[in-house]
């Protein structure tokens, strides 16, 4: 049961697509940079085994000492798991390929679905302050993807402005649905972000005009261009805010956070 005199906690994201390659790991990292400039305090949970969100944030491998393998599996302390980021205010809970073992290794415990969602509503989550948490979701619909909905209040898709883009989404909304009747009634889409946009392109031009037409409303009006900037940022370790912030990548990005806050507001009133 849920304790009424705790204070409300952060909004929590899950940024999830079980294809990969379309930019998850990209908008999580620079959604998260975008939300810490405009005063945020942002946690970023890498949930995926490669550690991506990890590596684009600095945090190199022999530092991952605690991970969201020990958060969920050797149940370990937020103090240990969390670690800071070069950008005020924004910390993460890094990943290694350990977690790639969770699925297997949970398969016993009989709260294995909601081991993210207590550990992100412990009483200790309430001395971080947190406004923001987004969660980095590995390209498929395994155990720790349901863990991620379950915890989350949202979920982000971000759609690859490429052919076949549209295909598997019905089973990531399925999906949703399933988690919403069975787990969290309360689990909604945050929207769908189109990624990789080229604007000079007819095919991403067919690809938007085709998720307005099935998914109206869900398709936040904000498209993350096909940018340099935004491939070059994670080799340097950094949020693309941070490496070129007057990159086109990065207004991008800063434009999705103000939508994603605008939304949050509406929703609010």
């Amino acid at each position: 049961m849920s304790d009424p005199t705790r204070p409300q906690g952060p909004k929590i994201i899950a940024v999830a697509n079980q294809k990969g390659g379309v930019g998850k790991t990209t908008t999580t990292i620079n959604l998260a940079a975008a939300l810490q400039e405009t005063g945020n305090r942002v946690l970023v949970v890498d949930l995926d085994p490669q550690g991506n969100a990890s590596t684009g944030l600095g945090i190199e491998s022999q530092d991952r000492e605690f991970t969201t393998y020990d958060l969920l599996v050797e149940d370990a302390e937020l103090a240990d798991v969390i670690q800071p980021t070069e950008l005020d205010g924004m910390s993460i809970i890094p990943a290694t390929v350990d977690l790639s073992s969770a699925d297997i290794e949970l398969i016993s415990n009989e709260k294995r679905s909601f081991l993210l969602h207590d550990a992100l509503r412990q009483p200790a989550m309430d001395t971080y302050d947190w406004d923001y948490v987004l969660i980095d979701c590995p390209p498929s619909l395994n155990l720790l993807t349901v863990n991620a909905m379950i915890a989350a209040h949202s979920v982000l898709i971000p759609l690859q402005s490429e052919f076949f883009a549209l295909e598997g989404l019905s089973q990531l909304m399925l999906t949703v649905r399933e988690v919403r009747q069975t787990a969290n009634t309360k689990l909604r889409i945050e929207g769908i972000v189109l990624t990789m946009f080229d604007a000079r392109n007819n095919l991403s031009q067919q690809v938007e005009q085709d998720a307005r037409d099935n998914l109206g409303e869900l398709v936040f009006e904000t498209k993350i261009p096909r940018n340099v900037r935004v491939s070059e940022a994670p080799s340097f370790a950094q949020p693309v805010l941070q490496y070129d912030p007057s990159s086109k990548g990065a207004e991008a990005y800063r434009a999705l956070a103000k939508e994603l806050l605008n939304k949050q507001l509406t929703l609010a009133a």
